[in-house]
């Protein structure tokens, strides 16, 4: 197979944690070329879209140590067309340039894109999460997104619990996550100004998210990751001790996880919808058996739920990327023989 990896540069890839490098790798090692390119080199030349891709050269052996391999990689930069790919996928940090989303749109028909284009668009912030219906508030807590600081101080003051959870629509890996307490209700509108921004007339300022605190939150979440609407891993996130956000980057430490009950019940509940938006592999962060967030765009977590159950969760991700594409491809040689029978008929 020939893969394309639309991601973040390879520079800034730690060899040690990154999920990314485990997919790179799987594919390297099963022999499929591999290029990998970011979305400020997407481009059209000629009306076809196409990338400024660096393509794996191909060695007599592939190093099984993650390190090696990322230390000894040797890439061909060449300008390729996105159509010739049999799989995009997409691992590019968030936020998302939407924009950068049409130069693939032409290619959809032609190549496999993981996660779905019109589904990255719909769900790349949290939004996505906050709009998910489930009127009984069994697995979404009660969640608001605004910019409007009048509605969120009234949503504050008039809330019946003591805590309310505060972040920015767009943030990621747990940058701008507070805990707000009702004792200190005085500096919300500060920190609204703060986070909203914006002039006078609104021009320029950002949504924010203002949630039910859910108890147990103190004591970390869960990173489920989810392929093709199923969970295939899981470890729970313990915040470091001065800290309420739970995500490894601000400090928090990982241990093993067994989904509970309520977790199967979650991840059955939002799996078929995620198939349906073309989300295939994604990450989800629950609290109490509360969905808190889905990710999209480049879901963390295979080097440590791999490490703390021995397990290779990224062979499952390539497996499932070369069952769709060579189902596509029993699709198309199917119709090419009924065409070659109608083509031979016409000619008798």
């Amino acid at each position: 197979m020939k893969i394309c990896f639309i991601m973040y540069p390879w520079e800034r890839v730690d060899p040690e944690s990154d999920s990314t490098l485990r997919l790179i790798h799987e594919c390297v090692k099963r022999g499929h070329t591999v290029a990998l390119s970011t979305v400020n080199n997407l481009t059209i030349r000629d009306s076809v879209a196409v990338a400024f891709c660096d393509v794996f050269l191909k060695k007599t052996k592939c190093p099984d140590l993650i390190p090696s391999f990322y230390k000894n990689a040797k890439f061909r930069r060449v300008q390729l067309p996105l159509a010739g790919f049999d799989a995009i996928i997409m691992r590019a940090n968030p936020p998302l340039d939407t924009l950068a989303l049409n130069f693939l749109d032409s290619v959809r028909g032609d190549t496999f894109i993981m996660n779905d284009l019109d589904g990255l668009r719909i769900a790349n912030n949290k939004v996505y999460t906050a709009s998910f219906q489930d009127t009984a508030s069994e697995f979404i807590p009660a969640t608001h997104v605004s910019k409007n600081r009048d509605y969120l101080e009234r949503v504050f003051k008039e809330s019946d619990s003591d805590r309310m959870i505060l972040k920015p629509l767009d943030g990621y890996g747990g940058r701008g996550v507070i805990v707000l307490e009702k004792s200190a209700q005085q500096s919300f509108r500060s920190l609204l100004d703060f986070y909203i921004g914006g002039d006078e007339h609104g021009k320029g300022s950002n949504y924010v998210i203002l949630q039910d605190y859910v108890a147990g939150a103190h004591e970390g979440d869960v990173r489920i990751l989810m392929l093709n609407g199923e969970p295939i891993g899981a470890m729970k996130r313990i915040p470091a001790s001065d800290d309420v956000r739970a995500n490894v980057h601000a400090g928090g430490t990982v241990v093993k996880h067994k989904l509970t009950a309520q977790e199967k019940k979650l991840c059955k509940y939002i799996g078929p919808k995620l198939v349906r938006d073309g989300l295939y592999f994604t990450g989800i962060d629950v609290i109490g058996g509360k969905l808190i967030e889905v990710n999209v765009l480049s879901p963390g977590g295979i080097v440590r739920i791999n490490k703390l159950n021995r397990v290779k969760l990224q062979a499952e991700v390539i497996d499932f990327v070369e069952s769709v594409v060579h189902a596509k491809d029993m699709v198309m040689s199917r119709k090419n023989e009924f065409r070659q029978v109608i083509e031979d008929a016409n000619a008798v």
